[in-house]
């Protein structure tokens, strides 16, 4: 399902670059996350999302771009995400403002000339304070232990006794990184953005909220996760948060509510402003696929949560904390929570 999803939308996009005549100059760019984020088939590469062997940073890419860029071509040298800037930039002929030294480099010889001259490379990835690097031929894991990749994609057999030098090399080039880079890599915990000058609408979920007292998450795992059992005056949900763009903002709250719990009030409040609201009408909202799964999922199941206005907020720019409690709860609970959406008003 997931994967017709995928080509029925990449599908729109193209057949409406062809209605604007607009994609023989079109750069199309199509990748994906890197791992599956369990135990499942991954191609005979070892590792998986949030590791830095292959399995967890290897991922396929396909560009096209009919007026510059030959079809069919496989280009076998490596390359990564830190690639795409100044590749894009390059092949639109957009100077890139002055910065710190990218990582990165231009694929445009890769991509459209016939023989370039293309020397090896090494490319670190780090996930989570976890290092390694590759070059054409070989991964050097976080551990230290070398492979040769081309014989094991599987990373089944260390061969750092075969080949001392390049196992010198790329721990090089895993220690470069760590006192460059992550020597420095900041650890401190960052406020949410709420509200950017280049946004009209900025989305606050539950899966980047905390909570306190008895709110439970509907899942361990917070991506599509909902907040329940929300039964107290003395429970709140709350975000971390810096106002980028001041302004006033309208505030819908997506959520579900059985009749029986219709009637709570809740107030939503950021510094020196607040926005109260009852909820009026009842959301039943059962979960999508648990009748007809054989066994549970191992992530949140999703819900048709309803939607509501709260009513309209001042924000002023400045970090604090976005706090939404109730102040009357009628039933046996407020609701379950989905997530709130700030629209700014012009």
């Amino acid at each position: 399902a997931m994967c017709e999803n995928i080509d029925w939308n990449v599908g729109r996009v193209l057949a409406e670059l062809d209605r604007l005549q607009l994609a023989e100059n079109t750069i199309v760019v199509y990748f994906n996350d890197n791992g599956p984020n369990s135990a499942r088939w991954n191609g005979g590469m070892k590792g998986r999302k949030g590791s830095t062997d292959e399995g967890g940073v290897r991922s396929p890419l396909v560009i096209r771009w009919p007026a510059g860029i030959r079809a069919g071509q496989l280009i076998e040298p490596i390359a990564g995400a830190i690639d795409l800037l100044p590749t894009l930039t390059d092949l639109a002929g957009i100077p890139r403002l002055p910065g710190p030294q990218l990582d990165g480099r231009s694929l445009r010889p890769l991509l459209t000339e016939q023989q370039p001259d293309w020397p090896d490379r090494v490319i670190v990835s780090h996930w989570n304070r976890k290092v390694s690097a590759r070059n054409q031929r070989f991964r050097l894991d976080n551990t230290g232990v070398l492979f040769d990749m081309q014989h094991d994609p599987g990373q089944s057999r260390d061969v750092t006794a075969d080949f001392p030098a390049v196992a010198t090399e790329l721990t090089a080039a895993v220690e470069n990184y760590r006192r460059d880079v992550l020597a420095d890599y900041p650890n401190q915990e960052r406020p949410f953005t709420l509200t950017h000058p280049d946004s009209r609408i900025t989305q606050m979920p539950a899966r980047d909220a905390v909570t306190t007292g008895g709110i439970q998450r509907s899942n361990k795992f917070p991506n599509c996760s909902y907040f329940t059992n929300w039964t107290s005056l003395d429970e709140q949900i709350s975000w971390e948060v810096e106002v980028l763009q001041g302004g006033e903002y309208e505030v819908e709250l997506h959520y579900a509510c059985a009749a029986a719990d219709v009637g709570a009030t809740i107030e939503l409040a950021f510094g020196d402003g607040a926005v109260t609201a009852r909820i009026d009408h009842p959301v039943e909202s059962p979960l999508i696929g648990a009748a007809e799964d054989r066994t549970l999922r191992s992530e949140s199941y999703v819900r048709n949560f309803g939607r509501m206005t709260l009513g309209t907020m001042t924000l002023k720019p400045g970090t604090g904390q976005l706090t939404l409690r109730a102040t009357e709860i009628p039933g046996a609970q407020v609701m379950d929570f989905r997530m709130l959406m700030f629209r700014r008003r012009d």
